[in-house]
């Protein structure tokens, strides 16, 4: 009867004794955002080193603004440029990854080198005229506003132009046809130095010039000469300058897909303050650091580059070049374009950062 009694306290105890759990709260999961500072990619978790080709020239501001701002380094990117005497010297180095980036101007030896076996991806537009805007144009003496009026009218007159066979060449070429002209019916005068045409168009030595900005706004401004017509008058989709890259840049996806979203970026900036006015000072400010030309002003006056938001070419004219430099002959071999032109980075970029309104 004791033990039995013991027994029944023992189980009554245990009874009062109640094991308190807390309820469980099921909650649902918060997303997390992680915001990185470019606001689409996220950065290089290894910082790199990018080599552009470049020389100071104004159709390098995507370059210069992207640095400028910020907009490489949002994606642990480190730009350095590196100024190369002619293409001749910087060409190989790009095909040999020595150099990941460059700028290229239309040429004969531009194209040859291709032709030969450098290796090259011509990847993003660098340089085009705005359509009443060129910045590559002709300009006529003083002495010749009242007998040029058209440019039938250069029948007969001493035109200054840098070289044959390039862009310049090209586009003087372009203006024959235009005109309804031949090489017959006009005088060409070789000038290799843009800047001795002021002088000479001024002294009447040569009657008109294709020249180039900034030196068409300051001859103006110095009265030696007038703007005539527009090069978009008959070469409204002329290529002057590309970003190329070497094959070796080209296979590196994270890194030069990055590179060329904050290419574009600096790019829309330049487009934003030229063309639309917002943020101008800043970017002139931003030219001034990076280029031949120093004055704020005169920044406000020029015709300046054109340059696609978005990065498009103007891809059969490249070609079209091309074969008119081939027709003159002084192209040894062929080009495989569908390998030399890739515009497939700038593409993936645009669908990163959107299509620029």
């Amino acid at each position: 009867m004791m033990i039995l009694a013991a027994a029944l306290l023992v189980m009554g105890a245990c009874t009062k004794k109640e094991v308190v759990t807390e309820p469980v709260i099921e909650t649902k999961p918060v997303d997390t955002v992680v915001e990185t500072p470019s606001g689409d990619l996220e950065p290089l978790e290894t910082r790199v080193k990018i080599l552009i080709a470049e020389d100071g020239a104004a159709s390098g501001a995507g370059f210069y603004i992207a640095k400028e701002k910020g907009y490489f380094e949002d994606y642990n990117i480190e730009v350095d440029f590196a100024d190369f005497a002619n293409s001749d010297d910087m060409l190989p180095a790009l095909a040999a990854g020595e150099v990941d980036i460059a700028g290229g101007v239309s040429t004969a030896s531009f194209f040859n080198a291709i032709a030969q076996g450098i290796d090259v991806r011509i990847i993003a537009d660098k340089g085009h005229n705005m359509p009443g805007k060129s910045y590559f144009s002709f300009v006529i003496g003083n002495h010749m506003v009242d007998e040029i009026k058209e440019y039938a009218d250069f029948r007969g007159k001493k035109i200054g132009v840098s070289s044959r066979n390039s862009i310049d060449g090209y586009i003087y070429e372009e203006m024959l046809k235009h005109a309804g002209l031949t090489e017959e019916d006009v005088e060409y005068v070789h000038m290799a130095d843009f800047g001795s045409m002021l002088g000479a168009i001024d002294a009447g030595t040569i009657d008109a010039a294709l020249s180039i900005e900034p030196l068409i706004a300051q001859g103006i401004a110095n009265k030696f000469h007038v703007r005539f017509g527009d090069t978009t008058d008959f070469a409204p989709e002329s290529q002057i300058a590309m970003v190329l890259a070497s094959p070796k840049f080209m296979e590196q996806d994270d890194i030069s897909l990055r590179f060329m979203a904050a290419y574009l970026k600096g790019v829309r900036d330049y487009n934003d303050a030229f063309f639309k006015d917002i943020g101008k000072d800043e970017i002139i400010d931003i030219m001034v650091m990076h280029t031949a030309l120093k004055d704020h002003e005169l920044w406000e006056r020029v015709f300046v580059t054109g340059l696609d938001p978005n990065g498009k070419m103007f891809v059969e004219d490249i070609k079209k070049q091309y074969g008119t430099y081939k027709a003159n002959g002084v192209i040894l071999g062929d080009i495989d374009f569908d390998k030399a032109v890739d515009t497939s980075l700038t593409e993936e970029a645009v669908e990163v950062i959107g299509v620029y309104e």
